[in-house]
């Protein structure tokens, strides 16, 4: 009997073993079939969140060991199973089934962090309001932001000790960038509607490891998360490379319908101030267009565009831009008019019903209304925050005395419908500041 018993017991620990073996080979195979072990992927994600240089992510949560740094690094570049049995694990490892570890990971923490990439073009005086657009990103953004900022060189020094000052946020990435044209016609482009805007034409072949691209003009200030335009990019069907929204909602006081002297997109034209763009397909289609029967890439296209419509085009770039869409309307997603809210869209009375509904989600303050007393209630947005500091607390008062300075408005048109311009503006403070950190 004894004898049956210990070829039993032996039997046992021979499929025991076995069992460990097994594992020990799977979790092998699962590091690598994820493409030589999950170290560096989690580094990665986890080098964002710790903050290194000026892109660390507030409010963005991590099973990494980032988000938790008294926690020991389980599992290595190695396989810990292969190398070292579960029994003879290092002292700043775990002692955790190898198979379960593989697996945890696997599916939990290699996830990336996808940073939203902002560009902006900045020259002459324009440095204040690029900040302040800037900022208004930052206070309210979600996902961690990257900034592409294109501005003369005097100017250089100004961004970076202003955005330096804001590392403590660990919340942005940003580089800066000269303003460039193509050598051969550089001073043409230069001085094309105002000094550097035509700079967005070639964002497109500068940027060209950048797949997806938020531009705003200097005068834009988000009243909610770029996160949420963002999300507009899943909308694209499979031809929509860029999205922009109309010039005008009321075609009795369009400009492009009643004086353009050259095509244009849809009934009034598109205003090209916010303009998200895929840029992997802007960078491999090809347009139809007028001037030849072949199609040209975006590289190709502008320049013969120019040459053919300089003497009849009056807004620069955004004119070029609508002339493209018009010869290839499929390429281009139209958003509300709340996502470009402009004096245009209250100066004679209120014509944008989105807005009225909903609130204003972007102000462009063009016409340089933010310097200005021709429209006080653009300028009491743009002043609250451009006041305004990145405490939580200091963002949570701005609305009430900005509710005050707006109420002093209403002798103006756009002043008269004030409660729009601070609707989306509480809503984002209150999603944002207001609830504890686990809701956010």
């Amino acid at each position: 009997m004894r004898r049956y018993l210990r070829v039993v017991v032996l039997c046992l620990a021979c499929g025991f073993c076995s069992l460990l073996y097994a594992f020990s080979q799977l979790a092998v195979s699962l590091e690598e079939g994820a493409g030589g072990g999950g170290g560096k992927p989690q580094a990665a994600a986890a080098s964002w969140l710790a903050g290194g240089g000026r892109g660390g992510a507030r409010g963005v949560g991590s099973a990494g060991p980032a988000a938790h740094p008294g926690r020991s690094d389980r599992c290595k570049d190695f396989s810990l199973c292969y190398w070292n049995p579960y029994w003879m694990l290092p002292s700043d490892v775990c002692g955790m089934n190898c198979f379960w570890e593989a697996a945890f990971r696997y599916s939990l923490n290699v996830q990336p962090i996808q940073r939203m990439h902002l560009a902006v073009v900045a020259c002459g005086e324009r440095l204040e309001e690029t900040v302040t657009m800037l900022k208004s990103a930052i206070i309210f953004s979600i996902r961690p932001l990257q900034f592409h900022i294109f501005a003369e060189d005097q100017l250089h020094d100004s961004f970076k000790g202003i955005l330096d000052g804001w590392s403590f946020l660990q919340t942005f990435n940003y580089s800066l960038y000269p303003i460039t044209f193509p050598s051969e016609n550089a001073a043409e482009w230069k001085k094309l509607f105002k000094p550097c805007a035509s700079q967005r034409l070639f964002l497109p072949l500068i940027l060209k490891e950048v797949d997806s691209l938020l531009y705003v003009d200097t005068d834009i200030l988000f009243l909610r998360p770029v996160d949420d335009i963002w999300s507009l990019l899943k909308k694209f069907n499979s031809t929509q490379i860029a999205a922009m929204a109309p010039e005008h909602e009321e075609p009795r006081i369009g400009w492009y319908n009643r004086f353009a002297r050259h095509p244009y997109y849809g009934k009034t034209g598109v205003n090209s101030g916010v303009m998200l763009m895929n840029m992997t397909r802007m960078r491999r289609k090809y347009f139809k267009n007028d001037m030849t029967t072949v199609r040209l890439r975006w590289g190709d296209i502008l320049m013969p565009l120019l040459k053919k419509y300089k003497l009849n085009i009056t807004w620069g770039d955004q004119d070029l831009l609508n002339i493209i869409f018009f010869h290839n309307p499929e390429s281009l997603f139209v958003f509300p008019c709340q996502w470009n809210y402009r004096p245009d869209h209250c100066i004679y009375g209120s014509n944008c019903q989105e807005a009225e509904e909903e609130g204003i989600f972007i102000l462009h303050g063009n016409r340089g209304v933010y310097h200005d007393d021709k429209q006080p209630a653009f300028r009491a947005i743009y002043e609250a925050l451009r006041n305004c500091s990145f405490k939580d607390d200091n963002i949570r008062s701005l609305l009430k005395p900005l509710e005050l300075e707006l109420q002093k408005t209403v002798h103006t048109y756009c002043g008269k419908i004030y409660k729009i311009f601070i609707k989306q503006l509480t809503k984002s403070i209150q999603d944002r500041y207001d609830r504890p950190p686990k809701e956010r």
